[in-house]
């Protein structure tokens, strides 16, 4: 793996980590870090049902939104997630938000696609780096 992976919770099905943004930023890391501690150990346990299980069967924890996005959900606190194209076993958590509307907002669904692939053009630019300081090692 060429991007250093902040895990949240190592499953024995998938790994969840924190998607880092063109910034080097992991949006989804600095919003979990605020919220109150009853509602990161919730969302703790979505990750490690997730992690464990692979799967999930609560709509009223886990959400679907479409087109390969997914959001862990606990009351209003969401945290849109992807499985990770480019490495198996990983699921990637773009970022956090609070829903103030019965559907979730189009910006937040853009958002997490944004960060998903901001990241994935990070793991790329840090694979070929990496061949690069290789090569030149005697």
């Amino acid at each position: 793996m060429s991007v250093e992976r902040r895990l949240v919770y190592s499953g024995t099905m998938f790994g969840i980590a924190f998607a880092r943004d063109r910034d080097g930023v992991y949006p989804a890391e600095e919003f979990f870090d605020q919220l109150p501690k009853a509602d990161q150990a919730k969302l703790v346990n979505s990750f490690r049902i997730l992690g464990d299980h692979g799967k999930h069967s609560n709509p009223e924890k886990f959400g679907d939104l479409g087109d390969g996005l997914y959001e862990f959900k606990s009351f209003q606190v969401r945290m849109p997630y992807a499985y990770a194209k480019n490495e198996k076993g990983l699921v990637l958590i773009t970022h956090g938000f609070i829903k103030k509307s019965p559907k979730t907002p189009k910006a937040e669904i853009e958002r997490a696609r944004i960060i998903l692939n901001e990241d994935s053009a990070a793991s790329k630019v840090c694979a070929i780096n990496e061949l690069k300081s290789k090569r030149k090692q005697p």
